[in-house]
């Protein structure tokens, strides 16, 4: 068979009747002829199509923007919030919904996929996280800001202390992002409060590299 011909994931019955396994369409139609690429097994089989609508995307990362298409079953509900793998020519991105926008530029919460115009999200496999670093001894008027790029699911819990791009600090408070969900509160400050980088907003630290900080 051809590198190119569609692939599609039903079960086997010779080898994984109740598991679906990727399988290459020898001969499509409405009783299509399959081979399972586990075991070779040739036989028939339905196919469901999904009819799918091709939507703008538009991707935030690290400050900036680009734009991509997206093949969305048309039935598909959609919500700010959600996650999902963005195929693009340069790579593969996973991206969250932070809005939906309809027909005359009205932003959603959530909407059915076909009457969605442009979907907006940013990237969250990889992630930037603002972090506010103050002195040990109380002062706040020293306090300074470094970004660390981490994986999104890198947790990050209150109370422990952290030693990345070259610093060495204690979290004492985490702001949550606008767009995460399952959190009771904005702000995150007793010991063992946890979340992951793709949710932070901005993360508060007492300085571990020193006791006293100078003016300059």
């Amino acid at each position: 068979m051809s590198e190119t011909a569609e692939r599609v994931a039903v079960v086997c019955p010779s080898c994984s009747p109740d598991v679906e396994t990727v399988h290459e369409v020898l001969k499509p139609g409405g009783q299509a002829t399959v081979r399972c690429t586990e075991c070779s097994h040739v036989h028939k089989t339905k196919i469901e199509r999904v009819q799918t609508e091709e939507i703008d995307v538009i991707v935030s990362q690290e400050g900036e923007s680009f734009s991509a298409k997206a093949d969305v079953p048309v039935e598909e509900t959609l919500a700010v919030g959600e996650e999902f793998v963005l195929e693009t020519d340069e790579a593969i991105f996973v991206v969250r919904i932070t809005s939906l926008e309809q027909d005359e530029n009205r932003r959603v919460e959530e909407s059915v996929a076909e009457d969605v115009e442009t979907i907006w999200t940013r990237a969250v496999d990889n992630v930037s996280v603002n972090v506010t670093i103050h002195p040990n001894d109380g002062r706040r008027d020293n306090s300074r800001g470094i970004k660390v790029n981490i994986p999104g699911d890198y947790e990050f819990v209150v109370g422990e202390i952290e030693e990345l791009a070259d610093e060495e600090f204690t979290i004492d408070g985490i702001l949550v992002a606008d767009d995460a969900t399952g959190y009771n509160h904005d702000r995150l400050d007793f010991d063992g409060d946890t979340v992951v980088a793709k949710d932070v907003k901005r993360i508060y630290a007492e300085d571990e590299g020193s006791t006293a900080w100078s003016a300059w």
